[in-house]
């Protein structure tokens, strides 16, 4: 494997341990009304992040691509909005929702930049 294909391997993996870490830390939240409808959020953008990340790499054009990384960007936001309301509103002080935060943010920032690239390229 060349060195792009091990990165997008590798960050199809990290996308899909965060899902799997959000997942993991909704089994520890309490099983409060408000708390119910945070981790359903949570987990479902969360999970939405891995599957568009997943999605893109199987693109059929840069259009495409550009279409499904722009959802992946859309939900790994989202996904660190439920994070910081869980958070804020102290429904969860997990140690692992500061991970998963600074885990999110760095994915963001690494599709958004993936992203703008892919636009760079369209307009050439």
């Amino acid at each position: 494997m060349d060195e792009k294909a091990l990165f997008i391997e590798a960050f199809r993996k990290r996308t899909k341990q965060v899902a799997i870490g959000c997942i993991r830390l909704v089994q520890v939240m309490p099983r409060t009304e408000e708390a119910k409808v945070l981790t359903r959020q949570l987990v479902r953008s969360a999970s939405s992040c891995a599957a568009n990340y997943r999605s893109a790499c199987r693109a059929r054009s840069q259009a495409e691509f550009y279409a499904k990384m722009s959802i992946a960007i859309e939900e790994a936001d989202e996904t660190l909005f439920w994070l910081e309301l869980t958070e804020e509103a102290a429904i969860c002080n997990d140690t692992e929702l500061k991970t998963i935060q600074q885990e999110i943010t760095v994915i963001i920032k690494v599709l958004s930049k993936a992203r703008k690239i892919t636009s760079n390229n369209q307009n050439k």
